[in-house]
């Protein structure tokens, strides 16, 4: 583990890699799991403001999800997320190609919203976990992702670079930049725990 101001971060950020292989996940993980994608209080606020410009841009089943149940519900751990079709795929889910895609993210691409999708899609494979005093953040492991594992080994890409854009969305440059320096001492000691 690492300390990075009051976040607790894996190391498997750096010394695990990760690069998304959607001609052989297929976007599997907008379609799989036990509910919606995880939301922020703010961003739940967003989708309600956002929706009629998303509205376009989704499959007819979305948008009749998403007027039957709301923008975002919550589910079974009391947790915010976005609804589902029908229990299976997220109601902004759309299908391209053989690929599922985020609906929000292609209204994003479009211009028609500045919101570009929810940060918990955006940053996966990490995790966030606020507890009492520290934010943990962890990488994930989910039997989906075993081709973008597969990907980020043939490409030699950590964790975190992949995910540079959506790290520095979430925490900022400076974060980020802390990330980098920790990769470069990563493996002097692996017993010690990192704080910088």
């Amino acid at each position: 583990m690492m300390e990075i101001g009051d976040k607790v971060v894996s190391l498997d950020l750096i010394t695990c890699k990760f690069v998304c292989d959607l001609a052989k996940c297929k976007g599997v993980c907008c379609v799989d799991g036990e509910s919606g994608a995880p939301l922020e209080a703010e961003e739940a606020d967003i989708l309600e403001k956002e929706y009629p410009n998303i509205r376009p841009y989704l499959r007819e089943e979305g948008n009749k999800a998403i007027e039957k149940q709301g923008s975002w519900v919550m589910d079974i751990d009391r947790e915010t997320v976005t609804p589902l079709i029908d229990g299976k795929e997220c109601a902004y889910a759309i299908f391209e190609a053989g690929i599922t895609r985020c609906g929000i993210e292609k209204a994003h691409e479009a211009g028609a919203t500045a919101f570009r999708k929810p940060i918990s899609c955006h940053i996966y494979p990490i995790r966030v976990k606020t507890y009492r005093g520290f934010t943990g953040i962890n990488y994930d492991r989910w039997k989906i992702c075993d081709p973008a594992r597969a990907f980020g080994e043939e490409k030699d890409v950590p964790v975190y670079r992949f995910l540079r854009d959506a790290i520095e969305r979430k925490y900022g440059r400076e974060f980020y930049r802390k990330l980098e320096i920790i990769s470069r001492n990563v493996g002097q000691d692996p017993d010690e725990n990192i704080e910088i």
